[in-house]
């Protein structure tokens, strides 16, 4: 069953988000780069309500979508939310061996023609 968010696939949500973005640019209600920062975050948060409903858990999927969230947090200078490039890496290798960690015991390999053999 695929995810939906108010009836729609989120990545629908997002192009009529891109669309409106670029109208209210074109009308200098908002600045280009504002609109690229607030699809950054879109995205961003797009993906993690993807990541968060798919089952089984994708630890990559979560972690991509913390990084793409970080990402436009840095762009938008956020006063007391300001990271470094080292900071959202460790922040980023902090959360994939966290839920590394916690997910492992959840979580058996697939059989496969390989293993099997």
């Amino acid at each position: 069953m695929q995810f939906k968010l108010f009836g729609r696939d989120p990545a629908a949500i997002l192009y009529g988000l891109q669309s409106l973005l670029a109208v209210v640019v074109a009308f200098g209600v908002i600045t280009g780069d504002a609109a690229d920062y607030t699809m950054t975050i879109a995205n961003g948060a797009m993906a993690l309500i993807v990541a968060l409903t798919t089952r089984p858990f994708v630890v990559a999927a979560f972690t991509g979508a913390a990084q793409t969230i970080l990402t436009g947090i840095v762009a938008f200078g956020i006063d007391g939310l300001t990271f470094t490039t080292e900071q959202q890496g460790v922040i980023i290798a902090a959360l994939s061996a966290l839920l590394g960690l916690m997910l492992r015991p959840n979580q058996t390999p697939k059989e496969t023609a390989v293993t099997s053999a």
